[in-house]
């Protein structure tokens, strides 16, 4: 900027000449300005569709919420092999029975799960569909100061503000999360982490 100003103070002054009959002219000259506004590539992140045995899963569990069956819930899961509803080794009907008479709905919090954004991890030679979206990224890639307004106020909600001092201290996403591999078996739906489960322990 101050080279562009320089420039145009010289060409200013040598451009002041008297004309032949004697009154001042001023001729200016400048340079084009540099294309500063060009627009700038913005590179979209791609998500990986959803496959046909995602979908059937999604429709077998949207079934189950329709019918605000929390049997039907416990019945799904059991019949997957290793599925992960806690870490203190309850039985999914006792720890979900639980969470319901603390005001902690899991049918109705599955269904908002599932509604929105997904992200996904390679796990092997397999990928998992995580929801939400923020469960798939790193540690670092979480930092509230990292993501846009509307990103981080939806993390706000997902995690509360003790979750987003959690995140800032290094720890990856500590909300409510669920995941589908990529044939079909719904692998868990927690609400908490390892850790949490041995502090309270």
């Amino acid at each position: 900027m101050r080279a562009l100003f320089l420039g145009l103070a010289s060409t200013l002054l040598l451009a002041a000449c008297g004309e032949s009959d004697g009154t001042p002219r001023i001729r200016i000259m400048v340079t084009a300005a540099p294309a500063v506004t060009a627009p700038v590539d913005v590179v979209e992140e791609t998500i990986t569709p959803l496959t046909e045995a995602v979908e059937a899963k999604i429709s077998d569990i949207h079934v189950i919420l329709d019918r605000n069956s929390l049997s039907r819930l416990v019945r799904l899961a059991s019949a997957e092999e290793n599925f992960v509803s806690n870490f203190a080794g309850e039985s999914h009907r006792v720890h979900w029975d639980l969470l319901r008479r603390t005001g902690f709905d899991p049918l109705m919090r599955l269904g908002a799960l599932l509604d929105g954004p997904y992200g996904t991890r390679q796990v092997g030679d397999q990928t998992w569909y995580i929801w939400p979206d923020f469960a798939a990224r790193d540690a670092e890639d979480l930092m509230p100061e990292r993501l846009d307004f509307a990103d981080r106020a939806r993390l706000r909600d997902l995690v509360g503000d003790v979750g987003l001092d959690r995140i800032r201290a290094g720890e990856s996403y500590p909300g409510i999360r669920t995941a589908i591999a990529d044939d079909g078996r719904w692998l868990y739906f927690v609400h908490e982490t390892v850790q949490e489960t041995e502090t309270s322990n």
